[in-house]
């Protein structure tokens, strides 16, 4: 299967994006509210954050993008956090003293914020600067929707890896790819298996994947992560061959290791978080250790302390 020029992932639909980044956002705020002072302060599943760490956080964040969509709407450049990376550190450790009534009012106010600061559906507006990774308004929301998303999973209070949808899973094999080698294969497997690529590439939305006329299905080994991100195969082999064995490199990954698990575990995997189930690799048939990943690509340096697990 040929790998060379192969389609990028499409950017997700700005509307579906920001339709489920409010309702990760609320339900992030219905399980605080589900909180005593007791949860608060219990470890959450990022190493030193509690679960009052990791709502701070979240408010943090999304108040940061609507900052910037804020700012871009008069056409002006803003920092990400006000007083950059000391700022958002200071911001999270003083957050993290909030009582449950308090994060969930400031998580109240930030949903009507949110609201109020992204551009009407197919505004010019989705493509202002914006200072963060030197993007644009659509590049904003869809920071935000990775970051309320996987958070909420964090918080670890009653919200799971399942509410990740599959266009979720395929942008963090695209954005995290970087902390891949270049020769690694991933084969997804289950229904994600059914992703199909159009002659325009892949677009994928939450909750649904769709593409035009002309699709071509992608079995596993059609997809290939690494500093280039997420890459679908340009010529898969015709229908009527066999599909590959699961965990065997297809032709363009021989020498590669093989990566495969289910969409979300994979994805989970590479954000650093502990997958339902775990992910495996193969090479050259044979088994061997999950490759490691480098660091994240954040726009800051990691802190050297406390609150140093937030991604």
């Amino acid at each position: 299967m040929a790998l060379t020029d192969a389609p990028a992932l499409t950017p997700p639909d700005v509307e579906e994006v920001r339709r489920d980044a409010r309702a990760a956002l609320d339900a992030v705020t219905d399980a605080a509210r589900g909180l005593d002072a007791a949860g608060l302060g219990a470890p959450s599943a990022l190493p030193g954050w509690s679960r009052s760490h990791v709502l701070a956080h979240v408010t943090a964040i999304g108040e940061a993008m609507a900052r910037q969509a804020e700012f871009a709407a008069r056409g002006e450049l803003v920092e990400v956090y006000d007083g950059g990376a000391a700022g958002r550190e200071d911001g999270i450790r003083t957050g993290a003293l909030r009582s449950v009534a308090q994060h969930v009012a400031a998580l109240d106010a930030l949903a009507d914020r949110l609201d109020a600061a992204w551009p009407a559906a197919g505004s010019a507006g989705w493509s202002a600067p914006v200072t963060y990774r030197d993007g644009t308004v659509a590049d904003a929301l869809v920071a935000w929707w990775r970051e309320v998303r996987i958070h909420a999973v964090d918080l670890d209070a009653g919200v799971g890896l399942d509410s990740w949808p599959p266009a979720l899973g395929l942008h963090l094999l695209d954005f995290l790819g970087v902390r891949l080698a270049d020769d690694v294969v991933v084969e997804l497997d289950g229904a994600p298996g059914d992703l199909v690529v159009g002659a325009g590439g892949v677009h994928v939305g939450p909750g649904a994947l769709r593409v035009g006329p002309g699709a071509l299905r992608v079995g596993p080994g059609g997809l290939r992560v690494g500093p280039g991100g997420l890459r679908v195969a340009a010529r898969p082999e015709p229908a009527a061959e066999a599909e590959p064995t699961p965990g065997a490199a297809a032709t363009s990954g021989r020498g590669a290791v093989v990566v495969h698990g289910r969409l979300t575990d994979v994805a989970a995997w590479l954000a650093g978080r502990t997958p339902g189930a775990a992910p495996t690799a193969r090479l050259a048939g044979e088994p061997v250790s999950l490759p490691e990943i480098g660091p994240w690509p954040s726009p800051y340096s990691p802190p050297q302390e406390n609150p140093a697990p937030a991604r």
